[in-house]
């Protein structure tokens, strides 16, 4: 994928390196085409990986069944202006685990399957197994829109941010008590 992605960020360079006047709108549909082709291969390489995962029979339950929401994504991380401290039920959040959410949407306490994070590359090397929690909310945050924590600094966005700004299929997978499992604890 990243390969792809430095791809189509090659081809926008040269497309516009040696202009240096206006550009041909030919060039600017063909440079267009072009991107639209190479985020159609990111997208299939991103089904590829969810196709590959091995998905426990919850799991594939979850990814076959109807969606409950349908949920525009913002991703968040501590430091630097994002969050702070605790998490509306006074826990601390969980990077790749903790969801804000609007709660007369999604209500607090729901355990939450995120189809399109299945398989998603961690930075420890492991696989996100789908699994979000609504711990917090956020005033930005109002109806079907939802805010991946994602852990400490800019950096830690990295593996979700081919999801930010993207409209997101969430199943209800139930109600937890107290606060987020951590990472190792969560599809349990």
């Amino acid at each position: 994928m990243l390969n792809t992605v430095a791809a189509l960020a090659a081809l926008w360079a040269l497309s516009f390196a040696t202009t240096s006047g206006p550009v041909p709108y030919e060039t600017v549909v063909a440079n267009e085409i072009a991107t639209a082709s190479l985020a159609a291969e990111v997208d299939t390489e991103a089904v590829a990986a969810v196709d590959n995962a091995a998905l426990s029979d919850e799991q594939q339950a979850h990814m076959d069944s109807e969606a409950d929401w349908r949920a525009s994504a913002r991703l968040y991380h501590a430091g630097g202006g994002g969050a702070t401290g605790n998490d509306s039920l006074g826990c601390r959040p969980i990077a790749m685990r903790t969801v804000a959410t609007d709660p007369r949407v999604i209500p607090r306490r729901t355990r939450l399957f995120i189809r399109e994070t299945v398989g998603l590359q961690m930075a420890d090397g492991t696989k996100h197994d789908g699994y979000w929690y609504a711990s917090d909310t956020g005033g930005a945050i109002r109806g079907s829109k939802i805010d991946l924590y994602t852990g400490h600094g800019r950096g830690s966005m990295r593996p979700a941010m081919p999801l930010n700004m993207k409209t997101l299929t969430v199943v209800d997978a139930g109600d937890f008590d107290g606060c987020p499992p951590a990472w190792e604890t969560a599809s349990n």
